[in-house]
């Protein structure tokens, strides 16, 4: 938070990669027995709230599954496909805000439930009026399974979505069958089959979906393949809206980008035009999305108005060891754009 008075850390046992997937679990995702964070009071070290998450997966590192705004705290659950929203309060106490997955509007489960014990009781007032000996043959029939009936509530919105989408290409009834027949129908278990994922810049598995999701309205905004031309070039032109920083954060408007930098821009573009296969090199740019809240850093040093330096050295640092060991200071060589070369130690890298 921008008042710099807690901090926020997190622990977790050890991950059980075989776990069954039991109560709704994704299968193939591991398990961890526990996994807390703790809110902290920076001043004295007293913790003051605690989450804790068990048998469950949340993507700890680079704190990819993990995203702060100002006071709202977004954890992903990949196990159950959940992204909880958290406030962290001013007393110091962590809220359960809502919770999105399962269900998108706060009064969805009441809704399902209710209606299920409708349904229940529709078929018991049918149960007896069939033949007795027809009752024992229908009798599990009115004890509708809740969790095999439905998808989740963000599946529905995007499948929903495609599905609308694929419907007003074509205003022919019957071109619009056949389109999806093509691109719906035909790959609706794949969509089906989609997790929430989110990886790591220099993993090998790439998200092959960005969904845009609106959490007022509980819609799917956009949708995008992660080779999508359109979604590179608003990546292009608007890389800063991708980057939800703080509304308060002053130092993160000196943070630059090649959207608001001409020569970051003109470095883009020079990668861009040496890559050999261009579906690739938008994959591989896309990749990096969504950002991590702590992927910027606002150095002076990183400021391309100022210095020229190579972003390869700075991405592909290691950590940096400290008071003697193996480990050597990372030597980045910057080039002052006014006043020449200079050399400078970092004492802290980007991990990736």
């Amino acid at each position: 938070m921008e008042s710099n008075q807690f901090g926020l850390f997190a622990t977790s046992t050890a991950q059980i990669h075989d776990a069954p997937a039991v109560g709704g679990a994704v299968q193939g995702v591991p398990s961890i027995e526990k996994i807390t964070f703790h809110l902290l009071r920076m001043e004295d070290g007293e913790i003051l709230d605690k989450k804790v998450f068990s048998n469950d997966f949340v993507n700890l590192t680079h704190n990819m599954g993990v995203f702060l705004y100002d006071d709202l705290l977004a954890i992903v659950s990949l196990r159950y496909q959940t992204i909880h929203i958290l406030q962290i309060r001013d007393s110091g106490n962590l809220v359960n805000v809502r919770a999105i997955g399962e269900y998108c509007r706060e009064d969805d489960e009441l809704f399902l439930n209710s209606n299920a014990q409708g349904m229940s009781l529709s078929d018991r007032n049918k149960l007896h009026q069939v033949p007795e000996n027809r009752v024992e043959n229908h009798m599990h029939q009115g004890q509708p399974n809740m969790g095999n009936s439905f998808l989740s509530g963000i599946k529905q919105r995007l499948l929903s979505f495609i599905f609308q989408g694929i419907w007003n290409e074509e205003t022919d009834d019957s071109l619009r069958i056949q389109r999806l027949r093509n691109k719906f129908y035909f790959h609706f278990q794949d969509y089906v089959d989609l997790i929430i994922w989110k990886v790591s810049r220099n993993a090998d598995h790439h998200p092959a979906f960005v969904a845009i999701y609106n959490m007022d309205t509980t819609e799917i905004v956009s949708f995008y393949q992660n080779s999508a031309d359109e979604l590179y070039m608003l990546f292009e032109k608007f890389c800063d809206h991708f980057h939800v920083t703080s509304r308060n954060s002053m130092y993160m408007n000196f943070v630059s980008s090649h959207s608001n930098n001409i020569h970051a821009l003109e470095q883009l573009r020079s990668i861009k035009d040496k890559a050999s296969n261009s579906s690739q090199f938008v994959k591989k740019m896309l990749a990096s999305l969504p950002f991590s809240c702590q992927s910027q850093s606002p150095s002076p040093y990183f400021d391309q108005s100022l210095f020229r330096f190579d972003d390869k050295l700075e991405r592909n640092s290691n950590r940096v060891s400290f008071g003697g060991g193996s480990g050597n200071l990372y030597k980045n060589e910057i080039e002052n754009r006014n006043i020449g070369l200079i050399r400078c130690l970092a004492s802290s890298t980007v991990e990736e």
